[in-house]
């Protein structure tokens, strides 16, 4: 009995200590890190945002996406639903094109993960400023593939069809503006052509849950960013919220120590043609919106110039 008390004593020690450690990210470090996700989905974002705690995880998951070509949506979530990944890293395999843009930067990973993990829910409101950037200019809006909507002061990206996910393609040095911090700049994905992907299947947990446009009373609804939603729409059940994983933790002014450039290249994917959607199911009255797919910066890294 005795030895087994030294035993969780000394965990309980070394958890300690591995806490004491835990990188703290400052402002600048968290706008470079999230700005290349945070227009994406919200069910797709959250998933993001929680795989990356594992990355070895998302590295074996993007091994597999790349060799099994052609495997998305329900298809790919079936099919690797026994190996024994995260659940918000097995989510990723229904998006092939996303999960091997964010393994190309292996740093910019690990350090998206370590600052979720350290900041938790505060991360959502850089991801709040960013979208807010976003909007003012012109390109976070409503389209016939997702819905943008406030609620309670908050920004949310939803899609049109809860089953039926495009991940939008952009530029960070577009759609924020002038990038405002010179020392840490975030990564630019290359290129990929958004396409339908078809997800039926609920995979758990996630740790922040946006509720879904549709599924909020008409009284408590704040006004969409852009075209109003198809009326009549069927109702939504959204997944509970989960407790945040950490206790938020507002960044300091200034980073506790630097870090060298990570610059990543790679060949551009090639261009597939997106299915097109039958014209009765899409939706009614949403406008288009002009579509950010300027061209990346092939050198762009989350770099700390010193």
């Amino acid at each position: 009995m005795k030895r087994l008390i030294r035993i969780l004593v000394g965990l309980v020690i070394a958890l300690g200590a591995l806490n004491a450690h835990a990188r703290v990210f400052n402002q600048a470090e968290l706008d470079a890190l999230l700005a290349p996700i945070a227009l994406y989905p919200d069910p797709l974002l959250n998933n993001i945002l929680d795989a990356a705690r594992y990355p070895d995880d998302v590295m074996a998951a993007a091994d597999w996406s790349r060799a099994n070509p052609g495997m998305q949506g329900d298809g790919a979530l079936q099919a690797v639903e026994g190996v024994p990944w995260a659940p918000s890293v097995k989510s990723l395999v229904a998006y092939p094109d996303v999960l091997a843009r964010l393994v190309e930067s292996p740093q910019w990973l690990a350090d998206l993960g370590d600052a979720y993990a350290t900041h938790g829910p505060y991360i959502q409101t850089t991801i709040q400023q960013l979208r807010a950037r976003a909007q003012s200019n012109g390109y976070l809006q409503s389209n016939p593939q997702q819905y943008v909507y406030q609620q309670a002061g908050q920004i949310y990206v939803q899609p049109a069809y809860p089953t039926v996910v495009y991940v939008p393609y952009y530029n960070p040095y577009v759609v924020y503006g002038t990038w405002w911090w010179p020392a840490y700049r975030p990564v630019s994905f290359r290129p990929f052509h958004p396409r339908p992907i078809i997800v039926t299947r609920v995979v758990r947990p996630v740790r922040y849950v946006s509720t879904p446009y549709h599924a909020i009373p008409e009284s408590r609804r704040a006004p969409i960013i852009g075209s109003p939603p198809r009326l009549g729409h069927p109702q939504i059940q959204s997944a509970p919220a989960y407790a945040p994983r950490a206790q938020i933790v507002a960044p300091p002014a200034r980073a506790e120590w630097r870090r060298g450039p990570v610059v990543q290249s790679a060949p551009v994917a090639r261009s597939m043609p997106a299915p097109q959607i039958r014209a009765s199911e899409r939706p009614i009255g949403v406008g288009h919106s002009g579509s950010a797919q300027a061209s990346g910066n092939r050198s762009g890294g989350f770099k700390h110039r010193g």
